[in-house]
Formats: structure tokens, C-alpha cells, sequence
């Protein structure tokens, strides 16, 4: 029989975690002996290791009370959830880890190759360095945040740039971030991309981010915060299209 400091220690947990589980009902507290000292056993121990390894997995304590007294097939079922839910967690955390490194040599995120030979043909196509760095990071956290939608919404610009037409009107819009806000220029090009946007879809709108998502809303503001004549023509645009 060994003393609740001894039992602690062996385990691996404080006196105080030891503590939690009595008053949580995980773990029997025993009655003192005739030294006025609370004696614990192997089971306790036992007990004990179980309940630390299903905390240490995640599992809540109200939820290990409830599997302590579970029949065994229900136990082996939940254990098997357990592990599939720390298999998650692992994968997760070794995600994490990659961007880390990442981010330690000086990569924030990876973009798939057929994204990096679009940034470089923008460059040849004429954009401006400034240009080709704020696609690159909008890609970025695209891909970080979305990267099931992120191929389709790429696609459908990388068509666009195809197209010459459509071109202009990006180089264009680049070319604007350094007017005046109140420029002519700004109307007429707002009032272009406006068109050309109706006749690309139709009735129908862009392809775009899921709805509940914040990510548009946080790209479009970095975009406007960057220039004054280009938040102007997106709330033009915007009001062209009623969006």
C-alpha cells in the first residue's frame, strides 16, 4: 500500500491531479488508515494510469466517468473512436509542423506548380512586380484556407488572363493603382470590368469562396487598402453589378 504522494509519483500526474479524479468520481478515495493516511493498491494505480492516458488523449472527464463504468464492447468502440480522432490530431499537427519549417525558410506556403508558372507568366505578360507579389500572397492564403475551392477559382482567372481582351483590363487595373481616385479613368475601367464580368457569367455569378467564409472579404480589403483608386472602382463595380 502506498501513500497518494508515492501513487502520484509513479504514475507520473501531481497530487492536486490525483485530487480532481476523487472529487470528479473517477477514482475511489480510499479510507484512511489508523495513521489518519489514505493507503492506495495496485488497482488504484491501475485506475489510475487508464484515466491519465484517456485525459492525456483529449478525452473529457465526464466522458472517461462514463466509459470507466461502460461494458467492454462499448469501451473497445469508443477506445477505437479515441484513436481515430488522435490519428486526426496527429495529422494534422504534422501539417502544422511543415508550414513551421516553412515559415523558417522563409516559405510561408506551398502554391502547386501550375499557380508558380502563372506568376511568372504575368511578370512576361507585363504586371508589375507589385502586381505579381499581391497575387502570390492572395494564392497563399487561398490555398492555406480553402484548398478545395482554391484550384477552381485559379482556373477560372488563369482563363480570363488567357483570353487578351480580358488581359488588358487587368493590366489596366493594375496600372490604376497610382491614379487619383476621382480620375475619369477610374469610372471607365470600373464601368468595363463591370461589363466584361456580365458577359463572362451571365446571370450567374463568379465562381467564389464559400459564403460563410471571411477569406473574400479580408482579400478584397487588402486589395482596396493598397490604393484609393482601386477601392473606388471595386465599390463601382460592385454598385454595376448590384452585388
Amino acid at each position: 500500500m502506498i501513500t497518494i504522494g508515492q501513487l502520484a509519483r509513479y504514475v507520473g500526474v501531481s497530487i492536486k491531479t490525483v485530487r480532481v479524479y476523487h472529487d470528479k468520481g473517477l477514482l475511489p478515495e480510499p479510507a484512511r488508515d489508523a495513521s489518519g493516511y489514505r493507503r492506495y493498491g495496485a488497482n488504484d494505480a491501475i485506475d489510475l494510469i487508464k484515466i491519465r492516458t484517456l485525459a492525456e488523449a483529449g478525452v473529457p472527464l465526464a466522458r472517461i466517468r462514463e466509459l470507466k463504468s461502460a461494458p467492454d464492447e462499448e469501451l473497445q468502440r469508443a477506445l477505437r473512436e479515441i484513436d481515430d480522432e488522435l490519428t486526426a490530431r496527429i495529422r494534422g499537427l504534422r501539417a502544422t509542423q511543415g508550414r513551421l519549417r516553412r515559415l523558417a525558410a522563409g516559405r510561408l506556403a506551398s502554391l502547386p506548380a501550375e499557380v508558380g508558372t502563372h506568376l511568372e507568366r504575368l511578370a512576361r505578360w507585363g504586371f508589375t512586380p507589385r502586381w505579381v507579389d499581391l497575387q502570390r500572397d492572395l494564392w497563399i492564403l487561398v490555398f492555406a484556407t480553402h484548398p478545395d475551392q482554391a484550384i477552381t477559382l485559379f482556373r477560372d482567372q488563369s482563363e480570363i488572363l488567357a483570353d487578351p481582351a480580358l488581359r488588358r483590363l487587368f493590366l489596366d487595373y493594375d496600372r490604376a493603382h497610382d491614379l487619383d481616385a476621382d480620375d475619369p479613368r477610374v469610372d471607365d475601367l470600373a464601368r468595363r470590368i463591370a461589363q466584361a464580368t456580365r458577359e463572362r457569367y451571365g446571370p450567374d455569378a463568379p465562381p467564389e469562396l464559400d459564403a460563410a467564409s471571411e477569406i473574400p472579404i479580408l482579400i478584397q480589403g487588402t486589395v482596396n487598402a493598397s490604393s484609393p483608386a482601386w477601392r473606388r472602382i471595386d465599390t463601382l463595380i460592385r454598385a454595376q453589378l448590384n452585388v
